[in-house]
């Protein structure tokens, strides 16, 4: 006889993506790494899941990625997951603007003001409005400060990433931790660890903080 309840819900894992976004997200091993070649004249950077699975890729022009950042679904850059966008580049608090393939707002991203010069600190916007959803600080302001100073230095600029780890938590309005990023050892290139701590975010929701973190990334390269 068959153990199965004919009434019992479905399984979340059953019910089948609608969208691009959901289709991407869906089945991914956690953590995540990111990384970009420290080297490369063009930025570039790649998100990939535990299984080595690429999440998204970008690869932009020198010294064009703050205006315009185009994201796709992996290296081939065949098809366009997500864009990011901004008017202000040469605002200190420009915002990023998320959008998917289809120009539907996902969210933004930007700088809290001169606080972001010793200890980085952004904010995540929700759609549409003003209002913060996440915020995403460095945990320990030491590591990063002494990366970011011994990075600049030949040669021993290379090894950094052996000693200094600075990690940085998305935290929800509220208080509670969702995502953290952790920098990794790496030689000739910046390697991130991104962990998901919140099992109740939606894949939107998980997209929106990868982007984040990629264009906080990609903003704060120069500083270590």
């Amino acid at each position: 006889m068959s153990d199965t309840n004919p009434y019992a819900a479905p399984q979340a894992d059953a019910v089948p993506a609608t969208d691009d976004i959901s289709k991407q997200m869906q089945g991914l091993q956690w953590p995540l790494s990111l990384s970009f070649k420290i080297l490369a004249l063009a930025s570039q950077a790649t998100v990939t899941d535990a299984r080595g699975q690429v999440v998204c890729f970008t690869k932009q022009k020198l010294f064009k990625f703050k205006e315009h950042v185009e994201i796709f679904t992996d290296k081939s850059k065949a098809t366009l997951l997500a864009e990011i966008k901004t008017q202000k580049v040469i605002d200190w608090s420009a915002r990023y603007h998320f959008t998917d393939a289809q120009g539907t707002d996902l969210g933004s991203v930007g700088r809290r003001g001169w606080r972001s010069i010793w200890r980085a600190h952004y904010e995540v916007f929700r759609p549409g409005d003003d209002k913060v959803d996440y915020s995403i600080r460095e945990e320990n302001a030491a590591s990063k400060f002494f990366d970011g100073l011994f990075g600049q230095i030949p040669v021993l600029g290379m090894a950094t990433g052996y000693l200094f780890h600075p990690r940085y938590a998305a935290t929800k309005t509220g208080g509670k931790i969702t995502m953290r990023m952790t920098k990794k050892a790496a030689f000739f290139e910046g390697k991130f660890e991104i962990e998901k701590l919140d099992q109740s975010l939606t894949s939107h929701e998980e997209l929106t903080l990868i982007l984040s973190y990629l264009m906080m990334v990609l903003l704060e390269r120069k500083r270590g």
